[in-house]
């Protein structure tokens, strides 16, 4: 059912999201994702709390293949993050700016929040300081995870294209093209 739901959504977005529609495609009675799920809004959190994880996923696939240093791996760890957003459009969507996932929800919190420590954890390799007990190292965490949602959200509404052009260039120029995005608020710090 959690497959059909989010073939569900990539195809009819969340306004056209039903339980209905789900059960049709998962090819179930129409009670059985209520019965699993209770009721749309509990179905669209478990797929979100999955997104999440395959979130950090995507992260953790690219620093793996990033060089060791912090500073790449927080690079790597970014563009993981619009990886994902441009491979799940609709799910990273849901995930970050619907309000349909319950936030309460024990298993969508405790992922949410790894998703967040993991870059608390990055931004804490590149400036030797915990962004918890430090707020210039939580504004630092802050302005970097702005830039890279921000990018992420330009690129799935389309509205990065015209600007830079990103259909136009190889995965390798594209991926230059967002690290030196993506470093100009880590090097704009070390200036000042």
């Amino acid at each position: 059912m959690l497959n059909a739901a989010e073939t569900e959504l990539s195809e009819n977005g969340i306004e056209a999201f039903s339980l209905r529609a789900v059960a049709k495609r998962a090819g179930v009675s129409h009670g059985a994702p209520a019965h699993h799920f209770t009721d749309a809004r509990g179905l669209l959190t478990a797929l979100a709390a999955i997104g999440y994880e395959r979130f950090i996923e995507t992260q953790n696939k690219r620093q793996r293949r990033a060089k060791a240093d912090p500073k790449s791996q927080l690079v790597a760890s970014g563009l993981g993050y619009i990886d994902f957003a441009v491979q799940n459009p609709a799910l990273f969507r849901l995930m970050f700016s619907s309000e349909m996932p319950d936030r309460t929800n024990d298993k969508f919190a405790v992922v949410a929040h790894s998703a967040f420590n993991k870059l608390v954890a990055d931004m804490q390799s590149v400036l030797e300081i915990d962004p918890y007990s430090d707020p210039i190292a939580m504004k630092d965490l802050m302005a970097s995870w702005a830039l890279v949602h921000g990018l992420a959200d330009l690129m799935v509404s389309g509205r990065a294209e015209r600007p830079m052009g990103f259909n136009q260039m190889t995965n390798a120029e594209r991926d230059a093209t967002l690290t030196d995005i993506i470093l100009r608020v880590t090097e704009a710090k070390t200036k000042s």
